[in-house]
Formats: structure tokens, C-alpha cells, sequence
């Protein structure tokens, strides 16, 4: 059997990606450099594309054309051979609640330290950020073209917007994308996991953005309860600490929040 030929069983099978080391385990007798050379030669032909060092993707029919393959078609199968938890999240997971506003153009994805596996050297088109710990519980899964994805739910999506403004262009950025995701969220009966993974400051300048910004007072009540029933204690921080050395618009005492930026939402 040809490389090509196990390439194209394992897709009959359902199995899309494959590793160097799956090759080299299926073809013993054949030396590194002989595959290495089979592989170039395959994704010159546009039949298998590499997605990640020693990582390939078979290319679909619908895809040969196109310069880069859509991360959703192989990111779960990616972080499991990373042996990596994960989840796609901020403005790729707004798009997914039906916030997108402007469809981004990297996927984001979360993931675990340390971030060697996973710099963005190694997929320029996949935007990395990093927590301690995945919140499984706050996770959600949808079904994609080659199983299925995991993503943020809206309420852990609304707080990363905040906490990893930087990510994502700044604060007016995640306010206007909070404008649609807002319609999805429900602070009052969320997990209590999310108040043990966000940061005290990235619920602080949440709160406020809904409260003032967004005009939600409602929902920004009820976080307020759920964060004074948690008993965590707010502390002075800049709406904005991308900004250091700025002008203080204003204070706001219930979020303890130092205004140092007006968020300016876009038109939806």
C-alpha cells in the first residue's frame, strides 16, 4: 500500500488528519527521508496540506483551491494530537453565538501553558491565548464537518472579552461585540465555575461596560450579586490597562472602575 493509498482508507474511515509519526508507525520498512520526500510531494499536488509541524490535514475536493484550510475543519483533531485541552474562544466564539459583528480572521483558541507547542509561528492563521486551567463546565460543543468543535459558552465568552481586550483591539471592540452577545447571556443562573476563572478586574470592567456603556443594567444587577454572593472583593483598576500615563475621564464607585477610555460601540 502507497502512502496515498493509507491516506485515503483512513479517510473512508472518517479519520482527516494524520502525523508523521501514524505514517512512519504504518510503513516500518520505509526510512524518514523516503516519507518526508512522499509528503512534500503530496502537498505540492495540493492532496494533504501541513497544519501544524510533523501535523497534516487531506485536503477535501472544496478546499484544493483554496491558500489556507478553515481551522474548524481540524482544530479538535489538532489539539488531540497536542494532547492539549481547549477551546475556541473570544471573537471566534461571538461568532458562534451569533455575535460577530466583523468575522475575525484567526481563529481563537484557549488553551493551557506552556505555549511552545502552540506559538502562533507554528499556524499564523490560529491566535492563541492561555489560561491555568480549562473550564470544562463552561464549555460548549457543536458538531463540525469532521466531528465536533469546543467553544466558550456566551457568559465565559463575555468575561474573556474583557480580560483579553488586548487580544482582540481594544475595549471598544469587545463592547461592540457584547452589544450582540449580550442577547445570549444569563449571569444570574451561570455556573458559579466562572467566578472562580475569570480575574476579579476583568468582572469589574465587565460589569461597567454593561451597566454604562451598554445601557444592560439588568444583567449587570445581576452579575453584581452573583459576584457580591461570591464574596469577592473589588479593588481600584483602569477600564482600559492597555493605556498606562492617561487621562481619568471618570470614577465609577459601585465597579470601582478608573474610566481611562471611552468604549465607542460600532454600529450593528
Amino acid at each position: 500500500m502507497s502512502i496515498m493509498n493509507w491516506i485515503r482508507q483512513r479517510e473512508l474511515e472518517g479519520n482527516v488528519t494524520f502525523s508523521v509519526k501514524e505514517v512512519q508507525s504504518a510503513f516500518p520498512s520505509m526510512s524518514s527521508g523516503i516519507i518526508q520526500n512522499e509528503l512534500f510531494r503530496l502537498s505540492g499536488h495540493r492532496e494533504i496540506t501541513s497544519v501544524h509541524k510533523g501535523f497534516y490535514v487531506r485536503l477535501p475536493p472544496r478546499y484544493k483551491d483554496w491558500e489556507i484550510i478553515p481551522p474548524y475543519y481540524y482544530i479538535d483533531q489538532l489539539m488531540d494530537y497536542l494532547k492539549k485541552p481547549y477551546y475556541i474562544s473570544l471573537l471566534s466564539a461571538g461568532e458562534l453565538h451569533g455575535a460577530a459583528h466583523q468575522s475575525p480572521q484567526r481563529l481563537c483558541v484557549c488553551t493551557t501553558l506552556p505555549a511552545a507547542k502552540t506559538s502562533e509561528r507554528t499556524n499564523p492563521i490560529i491566535a492563541w491565548n492561555y489560561r491555568r486551567v480549562i473550564p470544562e463546565r463552561l464549555l460548549l460543543k457543536k458538531k463540525s464537518e469532521t466531528g465536533e468543535i469546543r467553544y466558550s459558552n456566551a457568559e465565559l465568552t463575555a468575561v474573556d472579552l474583557v480580560q483579553y481586550s488586548q487580544r482582540i483591539g481594544g475595549m471598544s471592540r469587545a463592547a461592540t461585540v457584547l452589544a450582540e452577545l449580550l442577547e445570549c447571556t444569563d449571569f444570574k443562573n451561570v455556573d458559579e465555575n466562572l467566578f472562580r476563572i475569570g480575574t476579579i478586574s476583568a468582572f469589574q470592567r465587565l460589569g461597567y461596560i454593561m451597566e454604562n456603556v451598554l445601557d444592560e443594567s439588568r444583567q449587570a444587577e445581576e452579575l453584581y450579586e452573583r459576584l457580591r454572593n461570591a464574596r469577592l472583593a473589588f479593588r481600584w483598576t483602569a477600564l482600559s490597562k492597555q493605556i498606562h500615563h492617561s487621562v481619568i475621564y471618570d470614577q465609577n464607585s459601585r465597579w470601582h472602575i478608573h474610566v481611562n477610555v471611552i468604549p465607542e460601540v460600532d454600529d450593528i
